[in-house]
């Protein structure tokens, strides 16, 4: 029998709270559906396992139930740990794994570059779901963010000897020459750190793992030893004005950062082929080494200022050189890590996104989850706290997957908190 659904009292219990929730607000606003102010309709009261396996089995009736049912320690996280007073108290309320759960894990550390810039309740359950203690974290947090949030992070942050925050914490935008220099920032610290690791994997906020840190293991070695994960093509002629000019940065809200100039850039350093790709990818440690000595290296990185997404360009066109090590020259498209269901693939690619689009692509709602689970790649994007459920539901499916693959014995704070217990 399933762990989720051995748990005691069930969907029955949570669909009758929420029935009479419903009754009780029988004609509801659009938005009181999905943000309820009556303190009836706020939580179940527990985490509702039986309500996440009927999702993760794709249940017509869940999603409706759902919307009723919001994650019970939203706004409890930074007074927690407050309240715990000491680290050993940290890591134990919040949950996080303290000892490698195998030895394979123990002898292939993982890197980690999180950026992140709001929403402390999903900061804090994306990194205990990819922390493990001989992994290492660059967490790279954004100028424009609250004094309050800042100060919540380093507060965790100081009670774990492999999470750092980076030195240069800049205004970073979604996408331009600032989300690239973030990222090259945490590469030199992870590099200089006494910490060894094998592989880095750059992260977002909104990013949360399907796959746990045995099986990102597995994937990597059994596909991609000793090679860079970083799909793309070379650019197509009807895209090459995508690196023709000064075009402004959009930042995490979708303002702009900086105005066209109308002039073209000159031509790529060194003779390179520019190539087109993802913004996330898996590197191993060699290249990044190369990435941050080589002299085309840092040329490119230097062309690439003014450059519209200059970070879909720098990794893949590297990575094609065949003298880069890990170097995959052919590899094309092949290689994505990240779940994403993309407005202009509905109906081809995916069923349609059952939370919202925005910018093109689907922020998961709870009738989503069916779909994420049955993805093969290791993370899905965009997770975040506006359905609570959706990272809950997916928290404790990671958290029972990695304590049913551990070859040690489980301490009793590595399960997530249970129905009943107050966060």
């Amino acid at each position: 029998m399933s762990q989720l659904r051995a748990t005691k009292p069930g969907l029955l219990v949570c669909t009758a709270v929420c029935v009479c929730v419903f009754l009780y607000l029988r004609d509801p606003a659009p938005e009181e559906l999905t943000e309820p102010t009556d303190p009836a309709a706020v939580e179940c009261s527990f985490y509702p396992d039986e309500l996440c396996l009927a999702l993760f089995e794709g249940k017509e009736a869940a999603p409706q139930i759902a919307k009723f049912c919001k994650n019970p320690h939203g706004s409890q996280i930074l007074a927690h740990m407050h309240r715990a007073g000491n680290c050993s108290q940290v890591s134990q309320k919040v949950h996080f794994i303290t000892r490698p759960l195998s030895a394979e894990e123990a002898n292939f550390s993982l890197a980690y570059i999180v950026s992140t810039h709001k929403d402390l309740t999903m900061f804090v359950q994306l990194l205990r779901a990819i922390y493990m203690p001989q992994n290492v974290y660059c967490i790279h947090v954004d100028k424009k963010a609250p004094k309050k949030y800042k100060s919540a992070v380093q507060t965790l942050v100081n009670c774990f000897e492999n999470i750092f925050i980076s030195s240069k914490g800049g205004r970073v935008a979604r996408t331009g020459f600032t989300r690239l220099q973030a990222d090259i920032t945490c590469m030199k610290e992870l590099v200089r750190s006494k910490f060894q690791w094998n592989y880095v994997i750059n992260l977002c906020g909104q990013d949360f793992p399907i796959k746990t840190n045995k099986e990102i293991i597995g994937y990597i070695r059994s596909k991609w030893a000793d090679k860079n994960i970083t799909p793309g093509v070379i650019q197509l002629p009807n895209v090459t004005s995508r690196t023709s000019g000064r075009h402004p940065e959009l930042t995490p809200e979708g303002s702009i950062h900086g105005a066209p100039e109308g002039r073209f850039k000159e031509e790529p350093p060194h003779n390179l082929t520019i190539y087109f790709g993802s913004t996330y990818y898996v590197l191993t440690r060699k290249f990044v080494e190369f990435v941050l000595t080589d002299i085309r290296a840092r040329d490119l990185l230097q062309w690439c200022r003014g450059v519209p997404s200059p970070e879909q360009h720098y990794w893949v066109t590297l990575n094609r050189l065949k003298d880069a090590p890990g170097a995959t020259p052919d590899v094309g498209w092949e290689g994505a890590i990240r779940a994403i269901k993309w407005r202009n693939e509905e109906g081809s690619v995916h069923d349609g996104c059952k939370g919202r689009y925005v910018h093109g692509s689907c922020v998961y709602g709870p009738g989503d989850l069916s779909w994420i689970i049955r993805s093969p790649l290791l993370f899905a994007n965009r997770v975040d706290s506006t359905a609570p459920l959706v990272a809950t539901c997916l928290e404790r499916r990671h958290r029972l997957q990695a304590l049913r693959q551990a070859e040690v014995p489980a301490e009793p704070h590595w399960h997530l908190q249970q129905e009943g217990e107050s966060f």
